[in-house]
């Protein structure tokens, strides 16, 4: 036992003696036992104290009048305990300053001892807490060799491991010094100092408060200490801030980094403790398998997912209104998107469709115009004037495509598209039966005579178109499209679209209208080889032909594209077969009408001169 260990307890001893405030009329008194790190001293000495008289008997007084009023002990949990075992059965006060295993819990504490070391979960969190606050993740445990350093590794490596601190060793120091064992014995009433020191609190210069908890363990605030060699060797003593207890099992934690002294062979800066690099924003930790978890490989987050801080554990998922940055490290909105009339594709369509607009009403001029003659009113002038203005609404269906889509807009663009054009498609397949009736109807004795005439053609569009009619009625009621928006497809946009509320419906109008095409296609491809007199069949074939072949490329066309792009196949394809049956069937015509107008005759139309020209 070092002298200069009990000096600061005989100092209080008499500091406390002297002032009479403190304990009016009582004097401290004490006896220094040394136990030697054995149970049987440890006995003896505990029974001594028990004892009045110069023999170990308990209880029994001769002589002396003094009383037992505390203990006071610094040994270890195991040995602490047994001096409990006793003291207990005597109610005499244990006040314990050694190393607290608290793999004993609080309940089965005996309840007149008081232990004064700290709980180990408070300065236990600190230092977590000050690794974590450092980033020090891969670290050594070192403690005295002895029992106490074995309790305390084994105390402490849960606690941070469970932290996501990894102990890369833990070593044992050869212990220099024997350990010292203090027994204080004061002599008064114990009864008097049991009840005072389960509501005890003490203040001095140097700390702001001391107390004993409900369990009789010492609460205390801890500083956190810089060791600073000065230059002239000597060791300094700086506070860099604290380790506060707080009322709930949290504690607060500050430092003052700025504060803080770094050795020089860190450079003077915060020196580095892991296992590898740390992961940068925009990765995510992956524990390497059969490594410590603070072993660690960093993978790039994912398309729509980010990390915002460092050595994160996952990367989180962006809103759906939001995407990653091209370094993963932050969510940002994305943009609006939609086929609209000031981009070049917007504009583009646009010119087309007034461009082809303008085609076809001029063309329906010339046929206006030039209504009486042989090449217009043949092969029924009204089904002309039908199929010109069916094809002018289409081009003009195409801006029911274009813009930002409205509530209206949906519900018009498809049903619209679908009946207009189920209408032009009807009226060339009236033309081409029209065609085939006008051929049989020109053999003796024919009585394909009675169907010659406006009605056929009429009832043909009329029945045809009417069934397309009841097809997008039927759809609008059942299930009709409306305005949306697709976050999904396009990783950096928000596409503005309209649902077409039934795929079912939508296909159903498009299989219809393909239906029309092929039943014309077919009825004029057989009756491409009828005399010259009837030759607008073989102009019907090669309009059908290009129409089909533009709206079979669209199925794929438009399944394999995303956004507006699926906007723009559609309103190209529609421009694309409304212009080959405007080409192939009246172009020709208005050759003959304008540039040849000699052909313009009865003569021609009937086929009477070799010379004529095929239209």
């Amino acid at each position: 036992m070092k002298f200069s260990d009990t000096l600061p307890f005989l100092f209080a001893t008499e500091e406390i003696n002297k002032q009479l405030k403190i304990l009016p009329n009582i004097t401290l008194g004490y006896n220094i036992y040394e136990n030697y790190f054995t149970a049987r001293f440890t006995y003896d000495a505990v029974v001594d104290l028990l004892s009045g008289g110069q023999k170990h008997v308990p209880n029994y007084s001769c002589g002396g009048h003094n009383n037992l009023l505390a203990v006071l002990e610094g040994t270890d949990s195991e040995t602490s305990n047994q001096i409990s075992t006793i003291l207990s059965i005597h109610k005499i006060p244990q006040i314990s300053y050694g190393f607290v295993n608290h793999v004993l819990k609080d309940e089965t504490q005996p309840p007149f001892l008081y232990r004064t070391p700290p709980k180990q979960d408070a300065y236990f969190m600190g230092i977590v807490k000050m690794l974590l606050h450092f980033k020090w993740t891969w670290i050594g445990l070192l403690a005295p060799g002895n029992d106490k350093g074995k309790r305390f590794l084994r105390a402490l490596t849960p606690v941070v491991i469970r932290s996501g601190i990894c102990v890369a060793f833990t070593e044992s120091i050869p212990e220099l010094s024997p350990g010292i064992k203090l027994r204080f014995l004061a002599y008064s009433l114990f009864y008097q100092l049991h009840p005072f020191l389960r509501n005890f609190q003490f203040f001095n210069s140097s700390m702001k408060g001391v107390y004993f908890d409900e369990n009789g363990n010492m609460a205390v605030n801890f500083d956190i200490v810089n060791w600073v060699e000065a230059p002239n060797r000597s060791i300094l003593r700086v506070n860099v801030r604290s380790i506060e207890r707080q009322s709930s099992p949290e504690i607060k934690f500050t430092i003052d980094q700025d504060a803080i002294v770094w050795p020089r062979w860190s450079n003077k800066t915060v020196p580095h403790s892991w296992c590898n690099e740390r992961c940068r924003p925009g990765y995510a930790k992956v524990i390497k398998k059969g490594k410590p978890p603070c072993c660690y490989d960093c993978a790039p987050c994912v398309e729509g997912t980010v990390s915002t801080q460092e050595d994160a554990s996952h990367c989180q998922k962006c809103p759906e209104d939001q995407h990653s940055n091209k370094i993963r490290g932050q969510c940002v909105p994305k943009h609006v998107t939609f086929l609209s009339y000031e981009e070049p594709l917007g504009i583009i369509l646009n010119t087309l469709t007034l461009v082809f607009s303008f085609i076809t009403s001029l063309v329906l001029g010339i046929f206006i115009k030039y209504f009486e003659t042989p090449v217009v009113k043949a092969n029924n002038r009204d089904l002309s004037y039908v199929l010109l203005i069916s094809l002018l609404l289409s081009f003009f269906s195409s801006y029911l495509f274009i813009g930002e889509p409205q509530k209206v807009t949906c519900l018009l663009r498809q049903t619209v598209f679908s009946i207009i054009f189920s209408v032009a498609v009807s009226s060339v397949l009236a033309k081409t039966v029209t065609v085939v009736v006008a051929f049989m109807a020109s053999r003796p004795g024919s009585r394909m005579r009675k169907w010659l005439g406006k009605s056929l053609a009429n009832a043909i569009v009329f029945s045809c178109s009417s069934i397309q009619v009841g097809i997008c009625t039927l759809w609008l009621g059942i299930s009709p499209p409306f305005p949306d928006s697709d976050m999904h497809s396009q990783t950096e946009e928000i596409i503005l679209q309209c649902n077409e509320g039934s795929v079912a419906m939508f296909y159903a109008a498009l299989g219809y209208m393909g239906f029309l095409a092929t039943v014309c296609f077919t009825v004029a491809f057989l009756a491409r080889k009828l005399p010259g007199a009837f030759n607008e069949a073989k102009l019907i074939t090669f309009s059908m032909l290009v129409f089909c072949s533009v709206w079979v490329s669209f199925v794929p066309s438009y399944l394999s594209t995303k956004g507006k792009y699926m906007v723009a196949v559609q309103v190209f394809s529609i421009l694309a077969s409304s212009l080959g049956l405007l080409g192939c069937i009246f172009f020709s015509k208005c050759y003959i009408i304008i540039l040849r107008p000699h052909l313009n005759t009865k003569e021609q139309l009937m086929g009477k001169h070799q010379d004529g020209i095929c239209f």
